[in-house]
């Protein structure tokens, strides 16, 4: 079998929020990787990452594939994070998969909650609707791990997703949003307007895929939802002061197909404004 590459696609972004005179900020995010291996133990993953020397790794869900009998592609995703986790902070917010996996236990049985036991075991920090800050040469970062409902990935039609139901969802958790640097780790790019009128300074999205066949920067064919041409499909959006990116995700299910649409990590570098 033929092994998988990918490619990278780098963003930075000044801010006010970044203690002026300091030196960048640098985080990787990973999205769907769906237990895809790149080389033998994801070698060459690992080997990206490290040459990139972020400040931590963000996991924007969907590393797993939510089916039964799955369980070397749930071991290949286990082994990356550890190793993530012996060299830098990783935070992991849960994509539909896990969440399937994890709310169906007369299904999955105990498969979901052993992996994350696993994962939390190496230091792997798991945001169910939860947040944590994290420091870097004075600046203040909080990352939220936004984990909507099943009933937000059905098929065609999903329930209109509001901010006050974010708010709801993260059960009112808000830092200092005047000092702190949000970055929001939400799976499904559908909501994108939601999210940014929740407020958060970076949107950090995945579960499209891009759109299966991508036709440029930020528009794709088709979402998981069989809606043709979707808003946020693929790459960078902005809105004042805020961000959203939307990785095409390391893997794939189900259509193991891309059209002009390679396998994406992500490398985002935050600066002090000018």
């Amino acid at each position: 079998m033929k092994t998988p590459k990918f490619c990278l696609e780098t963003y930075t972004f000044p801010s006010k929020k970044i203690i002026p005179g300091s030196r960048p900020v640098r985080f990787c995010f990973l999205s769907d990787l769906h237990g895809t291996e790149f080389a033998g133990e994801n070698r060459s993953l690992l080997r990206a990452i490290a040459s990139f020397k972020p400040d931590g790794i963000l996991v924007g869900g969907d590393m797993i594939v939510g089916k039964l009998h799955n369980g070397q592609g749930m071991r290949v995703s286990l082994e990356l994070l550890q190793r993530l986790a012996e060299n830098y902070p990783v935070w992991y917010a849960l994509g539909n998969h896990e969440h399937r996996m994890m709310t169906n236990t007369e299904f999955y049985g105990s498969r979901y909650m052993d992996y994350e036991r696993e994962l939390v075991s190496c230091g792997v920090r798991m945001l169910h609707n939860e947040s944590e800050t994290f420091d870097v040469e004075g600046t203040s970062f909080r990352i939220y791990g936004l984990e909507l409902e099943q009933s937000f990935y059905k098929k065609p039609l999903s329930p209109r997703l509001t901010a006050e139901h974010i708010t709801e969802l993260l059960q009112g958790e808000r830092g200092d949003t005047k000092r702190e640097f949000e970055i929001l780790l939400a799976h499904n790019p559908k909501y994108g307007q939601a999210y940014f009128d929740w407020g958060a300074d970076l949107i950090l999205s995945g579960h499209y895929h891009g759109g299966l066949m991508r036709f440029s920067r930020r528009h794709g064919l088709i979402s998981p939802q069989f809606w043709p041409f979707p808003r946020y499909c693929c790459g960078d959006f902005i809105r004042g002061d805020q961000r959203m990116l939307v990785s095409a995700g390391l893997g794939e299910h189900t259509l193991p197909f891309r059209i002009h649409n390679p396998r994406v990590l992500l490398e985002v570098t935050l600066c002090a404004a000018d």
